[in-house]
Order: C-alpha cells, then structure tokens, then sequence
C-alpha cells in the first residue's frame, strides 16, 4: 500500500518517516516550498523537524496531483484548513486517514464529517493518540488509535503503519477518537495556564481529572464510547499536552499564565496551537449539546484577555457537587 501525507509540518513529516521505514515510498505534500525543497535535497524538515534525518524514500512535493498514485492518504493539514485542502486533492475513492485535531470553527464539525461531506466515496478513518512528533520521528516508543468504522480497512491501514516503535491500536469508534484530541488541545492550554500563573502540581492534576471529566460528559453526548475516550486519544493524549512545553498549547497557555496577551503568542508562532481556535468552537457544541464545561469556558474567557485571578476564582466558587456531577 502506497501512502501519500498532505501536510509538511512537524507531524506529517513525522507520519512520512514513519510509513517510509522499511524502504516503503512515501510522497508528502508540503504547501511551503522551502519545505519542499529542504526535504528534497538535504533529506532534513528545517523549517519544522530540524535535525531529524528523514528517509531517501520520501519524496517531497508542492503539486497535490502528484498524489495520485497513492493507495491512501494521511491528511494532516490544521483542522481549519482541511476542507480547502480537500477540495483540491484528487482523492477518489481512496482511503483517507485524519490526522488534525478539531473542529472546524465555521460549522462545528468534526474532521471526520468534513471529510465525509468533501469525499463522500472514500473511508474514513481518524489517527490520534500521545504522539509529540519530534519523538515518533526519531523512532521513541509510540503508540496510537487508529479508529475506522471500516473495521477492515482499519486493519489493512494498522497493518500498513505499524513498525516495531509504532504501535496501532485499532478501533471503529471514529467519533471518540476526534472528540479526544480536539478536546484535550483546548484542556492543554488550562494547564500551560496553571504552569504560567504558578498555581502549583495541585492545580494541575485537579484541572486534568476534572477536564477528562469534562471531556467523557461531551463525547458521550455526541457518540463516543468511554472506553474510547479513556485510552490514548482520550486520557493518554491530555494527560501528555498536559504536562509538557513540547506541547503547542500548553506552550500557549504558559504564556497566557504569565501574563502575555493570546493575540501576540499567537501572532509569533510558525506553528498552529489549535485549541485556541477549537476552544470557541467547543463551547458552542457543548451549549447545543447541553454539556457544561466549565474549564473550556474559562479558556475562552482567558483567550479574550480575562483576568487570571478572576476566572480562577470563578472556578473555585463554583457550587459543590457531588464528584460525578458536572
């Protein structure tokens, strides 16, 4: 199976390593053409990956056509960008493989019904999981959700990726597999929160099992399975944005604890925090959905310059309920 990667930042050229080891071709796509051309000609991402060596069967391109041959596609532009990217890629019937974390701010849908709408004759499946992309590329120990309503085709693409650091573990529950990552972007940047302002180990473990919580109440209103949600593109995924500044928005939410406005953090990166435009998107599903969520509020109201010590004790104030209770 040849795979083909739509998007050359730091975790597509990740998944293309990954799919290249064993002397498998790979063609990514990148939309810059410096990435294009670095990869191409010093086998390095420096504009994203610098220092990772990458495989001579990688071949880098700027022209989506030239994706045609492949058998499957991982897609892994930012979740805003999907739909465009989509519309312009020659997909056919092929499988495609999401691999962003979100919701599309405009119509507050999940990757996998934006793809389904933009591709409506290929399978669907969804990759997510604790993956900090530097790590995968340089084959640390890895392991994933790859989650298929197709349960043979899931098979077929698990079978295709996993290599002996790269460890996929199969499921059909598409929509918990997204729901996980979009939400636990937006519960990172509490916690980088947390870390910024100084708030303490205390203030963190809390946010993190009170935002799991938040998460579980939210995807099993639009159709995950728990279990979903208490594996890796669930708990294992928000409990590692959670605790490090490799994180994109963990590294937002510091900057927000220390005092930094959201426009110029976010203004400054090369790189996409995708929480902070899933955080506005997710309060409004979570209102049509009738889900409180109160630690997505208040990452709203931080990312519209709140007072830190006012949202902080607005969440403390809160009444006392029961710990199964929202």
């Amino acid at each position: 199976m040849k795979l083909g990667v739509i998007g050359g930042g730091a975790w597509g050229t990740a998944l293309a390593q990954v799919a290249a080891a064993g002397d498998d071709d790979v063609v990514l796509w990148a939309r810059e053409a410096d990435v294009v051309a670095s990869i191409n000609a010093s086998r390095e991402n420096s504009s994203f990956l610098k220092g990772v060596s990458l495989s001579d069967h990688i071949v880098a391109t700027g022209d989506l056509a030239d994706l045609a041959p492949c058998d499957a596609l991982l897609v892994v532009t930012p979740a805003q960008h999907m739909r465009a990217v989509l519309a312009n890629t020659p997909v056919g019937t092929r499988p495609l493989v999401l691999c962003a974390k979100g919701i599309e701010a405009e119509t507050q849908m999940l990757m996998s019904e934006v793809a389904a709408q933009c591709c409506p004759e290929s399978a669907i499946a969804v990759l997510s999981g604790p993956t900090f992309a530097h790590e995968v590329a340089k084959g640390l120990p890895t392991a994933i959700t790859l989650a298929c309503e197709d349960a043979a085709i899931g098979q077929q693409l698990a079978a295709r990726i996993a290599k002996p650091h790269f460890r996929p573990y199969v499921s059909t529950d598409v929509i918990g597999a997204e729901i996980g990552g979009a939400v636990k972007n937006v519960l990172a940047i509490a916690c980088g929160v947390v870390e910024g302002a100084g708030l303490g180990q205390n203030a963190r473990a809390a946010l993190i099992a009170r935002g799991f919580a938040e998460m579980t109440r939210f995807g099993l209103a639009r159709g995950a399975q728990a279990e979903t949600l208490a594996g890796l593109s669930g708990l294992g995924d928000l409990v590692l944005t959670c605790s490090s500044t490799s994180s994109r928005n963990f590294s937002l939410g510091k900057g927000l604890g220390e005092g930094q406005s959201a426009a110029s953090l976010l203004a400054d990166r090369k790189t996409v925090a995708e929480g902070a435009y899933t955080a506005p998107v997710l309060q409004q599903a979570a209102a049509v959905a009738g889900v409180e969520m109160p630690i997505v509020d208040a990452v709203c109201a931080l990312l519209n310059s709140a007072d830190i010590g006012e949202v902080v004790a607005s969440l403390l104030s809160r009444p006392l309920k029961g710990e199964g209770a929202a």
